[in-house]
């Protein structure tokens, strides 16, 4: 950073920081300015002050579930999704934390995860329609995938030309004995 701005001065790092390299304050002050960061968009400096928060404190549901917003935010998706499954699984009726578990595997590309979890989401929280639209999506996506909407065109993401040595491709003709003698 230009013109002295470090992270004690308030830049977008931890923020205060002891001569330990341990950030000022207690827990809450570092879960405080980690849900300020991210709101303001500072998604990996979040993460560094709810890490640390997370370790003081393990049970925090609170301080869990705003770290993995701040990793999925910032493209951490595995990371996100084990901090999203450790607050459904110790509470499994946490509707938020069943959505973004969902929607962390669909990062992934696990779409089967996504499916369970997003539904389950729907079914707790039936009116949100930001639960829905991910879940159509992760359905939609299973269904494309099974074939659901006929063969992958060139040019679809996930095309794979058929090889020449493969007989009886799915999108090629099988072929008959009248053929064999013409």
């Amino acid at each position: 950073m230009s013109g002295g701005q470090g992270q004690a001065a308030g830049g977008a790092g931890e923020g205060p920081v002891a001569d330990s390299g341990r950030p000022l304050g207690d827990v809450y002050e570092w879960f405080r300015r980690g849900q300020r960061l991210l709101a303001e968009g500072h998604p990996a400096a979040a993460e560094q002050l709810l890490a640390r928060a997370a370790t003081a404190e393990p049970d925090s549901k609170s301080i869990r579930e705003t770290l993995a917003r701040a990793q999925f935010d910032g493209g951490r998706y595995a990371e996100a999704a084990d901090n999203f499954r450790a607050v459904a699984q110790a509470d499994p009726s946490d509707d938020y934390a069943q959505f973004g578990w969902g929607i962390a595997a669909a990062r992934l590309g696990d779409f089967e995860t996504s499916v369970e979890h997003l539904a389950l989401a729907v079914a707790m929280r039936p009116q949100d329609e930001h639960y829905r639209k991910a879940l159509r999506h992760s359905r939609a996506t299973l269904a494309a995938r099974a074939g659901a909407f006929g063969p992958l065109q060139p040019g679809a993401p996930g095309y794979v030309p058929p090889q020449p040595d493969q007989p009886n491709q799915p999108d090629q003709p099988k072929s008959t004995d009248e053929d064999e003698q013409a």
